[in-house]
């Protein structure tokens, strides 16, 4: 078994915890509200913001014994530049002005998620960091796009509000091959326990994002 297959494998339980998580079911079904749509932009956007710093210090301070890491570290750093952007711009076709999200505070719950990933990287070792990446993406994949068809006609708002989780769903197909083929190179078991550990500790903190957006 690859250690992609066996990382999923392991973080199975985790990720349908994420998973039914009842405002994600209620995403999937059309069944939110503007302001709970909203809600989830405004906190996507201010942990987005930190992925190309995070991205960066990744790669900074993964050691020089692997080189093939710092490579797709700057990889991603040049795929994900600007795509916090990309979630003002939703929020602004979706009638809202997008300068008070970007000089808003993030709940505590994703302020708690972003400054693990950067306890993890500069305190504890870098590679676990990969850990939040695959579940950022998986669960982008597995929701983004059936999310936004579904929320888009449910609450009539055009193509423009929905880019950021458009983009992501089709995006992030590429980026899961990248990662398989990036984690595949992990051939120490003390490597691969770090990035396991990591992801089943994203799933839980990215959860409590969503289970603390509005009801």
């Amino acid at each position: 078994m690859s250690f992609f297959n066996q990382l999923e494998a392991e973080t199975k339980q985790d990720r349908e915890a994420l998973f039914s998580i009842p405002i994600i079911q209620d995403a999937l079904k059309g069944e939110i509200k503007l302001h709970q749509y909203l809600a989830f932009l405004k906190e996507a956007y201010h942990h987005v913001k930190h992925t190309v710093p995070l991205l960066t210090a990744c790669k900074n301070q993964t050691s020089i014994d692997y080189p093939w890491l710092k490579e797709a570290m700057a990889e991603y750093i040049e795929d994900e530049m600007g795509h916090e952007e990309w979630i003002l711009n939703d929020i602004k076709a979706a009638g809202v002005k997008f300068d008070e999200v970007r000089h808003s505070e993030p709940i505590i719950f994703t302020e708690l998620m972003v400054a693990d990933a950067y306890y993890q990287i500069y305190q504890k070792n870098p590679i676990g960091f990969l850990g939040m990446v695959f579940v950022l993406e998986g669960t982008s994949i597995a929701i983004a796009t059936n999310a936004a068809t579904a929320m888009q006609k449910s609450l009539q708002l055009p193509n423009e509000a929905f880019t950021y989780l458009n983009s992501h769903g089709s995006l992030d197909l590429t980026h899961v091959e990248f990662f398989k083929t990036l984690v595949n190179q992990f051939t120490k078991e003390e490597d691969q326990k770090i990035v396991i550990e990591c992801a089943k500790k994203f799933y839980f903190l990215y959860g409590n994002i969503f289970k603390h957006l509005p009801a």
